[in-house]
């Protein structure tokens, strides 16, 4: 085996990371430790809750399957928009970009409303 797929770690000790009794079946590297449930519920800012955050607003948010792409937001930017009037935007590229409306989700820190490279938010469109 390759070592990618190993126990996934609940606790921030143990010999397997609370996977278990015992040690794991694949060696588990230390910094595991900081990836564990245990550490990722503390943080606010983790990969936990931000999927989390993301299935609750999924829930809140999903009336069908439709969406329409948006055209015009830039070369390398992904944005669609849903049904209930929110959309995703994603930006691929190097250099920031503008969005508006109200971010209920944020894969990373927004500057001044602009979308940071390799960051994705959900929108929801402000009333006027």
């Amino acid at each position: 085996r390759d070592g990618c797929r190993v126990p996934l770690p609940w606790t921030v000790s143990g010999p397997s990371y609370g996977f278990g009794s015992g040690p794991a079946h694949l060696p588990q590297p230390a910094w595991f430790s900081a990836y564990s449930v245990e550490a990722e519920q503390a943080d606010p800012d983790s990969t936990l809750h931000l999927y989390r955050n993301a299935l609750r607003l999924r829930a809140m948010l999903s009336t069908d399957e439709s969406l329409t792409w948006v055209a015009g937001a830039g070369p390398r930017v992904l944005h669609f928009s849903r049904p209930a009037s929110w959309s995703s935007v994603t930006n691929l590229g190097p250099d920031p970009v503008a969005v508006t409306g109200t971010v209920v989700l944020a894969s990373g820190p927004l500057a001044d409303g602009m979308l940071a490279s390799d960051t994705t938010v959900w929108l929801v469109e402000t009333a006027n």
